[in-house]
């Protein structure tokens, strides 16, 4: 799954994309379990440098890793190195373009697999609670009007999978105590499915997995809940009126 603290960075690079960043708190179900942070600049000569850490530390889960990415100027993916720590084992991936393949290498458990994936322009190499790959997705959807976009699952052997982006209604909330419009984007991804959170400028702000109970909240962002429609009014119990006196045949 998928928080940073802060509010992002926004700079307008010479490709014509922006550089972004920020810190994370990580919850599940409310309850703080860790952080994350991850910043988006942009490289001498074009293109992108991404970086992303993590940190959770709950009962049944101690995980963390660092991620180092380059980026081509369009956002696609160069190179990804990530090192992590899962439960006391150590994970290495590396992962690059190989002609029209994707050529991923993970070592993990004193064991290292090689396999080449399907390559796609638009695929996000997203690790759990990662929000840099989050972020490099919105803005590839952003971009491409959210089709053919992938992601990149470091798992097992590595796998690659389609991403569907749909859009729901803007909602509200405020970033550093002032007003900002959020935008609400709900991910389908290998069976997950994240609700994603962010501003006018696709700064991500919060990213949800309702099943799992986990969050990435931005710090200093606040989701201000849905307005709900209001109760339909208690129908009102009149009081009994007296029966009409009956009339007497003389009358």
């Amino acid at each position: 799954m998928i928080r940073f603290a802060g509010f992002a960075t926004l700079v307008l690079a010479s490709s014509g994309a922006f550089a972004q960043s920020g810190s994370f708190s990580v919850t599940q179900n409310g309850k703080p379990v860790g952080t994350a942070m991850f910043n988006l600049a942009p490289k001498q000569g074009g293109g992108f440098d991404s970086t992303s850490s993590v940190r959770v530390n709950m009962q049944g889960l101690n995980y963390a890793f660092s991620k180092t990415e380059e980026l081509s100027p369009s956002m696609g993916l160069v190179h990804v190195q990530l090192s992590a720590i899962v439960n006391g084992s150590a994970v290495n991936v590396v992962a690059k373009p190989d002609g029209t393949q994707l050529m991923i290498n993970i070592s993990a458990n004193g064991r290292t697999s090689t396999r080449q994936l399907p390559g796609h322009p638009q695929a996000v190499f997203l690790p759990d609670f990662d929000p840099g790959g989050l972020q490099s997705l919105l803005i590839l959807g952003s971009k491409s009007n959210n089709r053919g976009l992938w992601a990149i699952i470091p798992k097992q052997a590595g796998s690659i999978e389609s991403v569907r982006l749909a859009t729901y209604p803007d909602e509200e909330g405020t970033l550093n105590g002032s007003p900002i419009t959020v935008h609400h984007i709900v991910a389908t991804i290998a069976g997950a499915i994240p609700d994603l959170f962010s501003g006018p400028k696709d700064e991500l702000l919060q990213a949800e997995l309702p099943q799992d109970g986990f969050a990435l909240v931005r710090n200093g962002f606040v989701l201000k809940p849905p307005t709900r429609a209001p109760a339909p009014p208690t129908p009102t119990t009149l009081p009994a009126q007296p029966a009409p006196k009956a009339q007497s045949p003389q009358e």
